[in-house]
Order: C-alpha cells, then sequence, then structure tokens
C-alpha cells in the first residue's frame, strides 16, 4: 500500500479526490485501501473468485461515478460497503433469474456455488461455516458477514442496510443459532 493510503484518513482522500490535479492519485488511495476489504466482503456473498472481481470492478466504477456527489452524511467505507452489498445482490438475483431457480432453492443454488469452489472440503471447520451461511436467508447472511468477518459496528451496518441496530441484533443472533445448530448437525 502506498504511503499517501496508508497515511491519509477518508475525509482528507474526499478532499484530495475533489481537487482536479490530484483526483486520480486520491481514488487509488482510496482502491488501495478498501480494494482487499471489499473483495472479501462481496466473496462471502457471491462465492466465486471470478464473480467478485466483476462485483468488484463495477463496485469501484459506480464508486468513481459518484464520488464527486458523495454528501458525507456516511463514512466512506459504509457507502463504499453499500454499493458493494448491492452489486453482489444484483449479480445473484440476475444469476438466479438466468439460471431460472425458484425462490425457495436460492440457498440450496449458493451452497451447490460453494460445493464446486476449488478446495472445498465438507469437512473442515471453515467450509463448514461458509456452508451454512450459504444456507441463511439474504439479510442474516450480510448481516453476519459484515459483523463477524469485518468486525464491523452495528451502526455502521445499519448505514449499509438501512435496518435499525435492534433489527440488525436480531438478524444477527438467528444468524448465528442456525449457523451453530448446522454445524452441529452436519
Amino acid at each position: 500500500m502506498t504511503p499517501i493510503a496508508m497515511q491519509t484518513d477518508d475525509e482528507e482522500l474526499l478532499r484530495l479526490f475533489m481537487q482536479p490535479s490530484k483526483t486520480e492519485k486520491a481514488f487509488t488511495a482510496i482502491i488501495e485501501k478498501y480494494n482487499e476489504k471489499l473483495y472479501w466482503h462481496i466473496r462471502r456473498i457471491v462465492i466465486h473468485h471470478e464473480d467478485a472481481n466483476d462485483v468488484l470492478q463495477n463496485t469501484w466504477l459506480k464508486t468513481w461515478n459518484g464520488l464527486a456527489h458523495f454528501r458525507k452524511d456516511a463514512k466512506l467505507y459504509t457507502w463504499l460497503y453499500r454499493i458493494a452489498t448491492n452489486e453482489s445482490l444484483s449479480l445473484l438475483e440476475q444469476q438466479r433469474k438466468n439460471a431460472t431457480i425458484p425462490m425457495d432453492d436460492v440457498y440450496e443454488w449458493l451452497s451447490d456455488k460453494l460445493g464446486s469452489e476449488t478446495g472445498f472440503d465438507a469437512n473442515k471447520l471453515e467450509w463448514k461455516i461458509q456452508a451454512a451461511i450459504q444456507k441463511l436467508p439474504e439479510k442474516q447472511k450480510i448481516v453476519f458477514t459484515l459483523r463477524y468477518y469485518d468486525e464491523m459496528p452495528y451502526q455502521d451496518i445499519s448505514k449499509i442496510l438501512g435496518t435499525s441496530v435492534g433489527a440488525l441484533k436480531a438478524n444477527y443472533h438467528h444468524a448465528v443459532k442456525k449457523i451453530e445448530d448446522f454445524i452441529l448437525n452436519h
């Protein structure tokens, strides 16, 4: 990571982005700062590496196109996560429609995608957790991954998903219970 990405806070990066002579340098620093985190967030939702790369590229394109109009009523990283989450869900919806999968079978379809992933071993705990996550309803899945893997505070998740903190806590609690049950029974 370049020194500018490591040493500069988001507000400063946004300020630099608004200066025409520094726009590209600031955007590159934003990408360097958040690219890996966003990739893994997206990957946990869409499963496949290629899909995650496509969604990440779309996320950065939407970010580039929208950053000049960013109102700063949210933190930069919550705005980026919201774009990445929405792009991920759009891809899954598009794939589901193209495969003509009934809504009731979506979770099974996602589990099948996970099982076809290179290196998948259903006996390893990390893969059991991933398999359990894929069986969660969409909202619980996203809340769980943001809270568990990204260690994001509920307040920030609330801004990303547009849901109350209380509802997020309930979603997380239900997700944890379902994951525990899955691991104990598989």
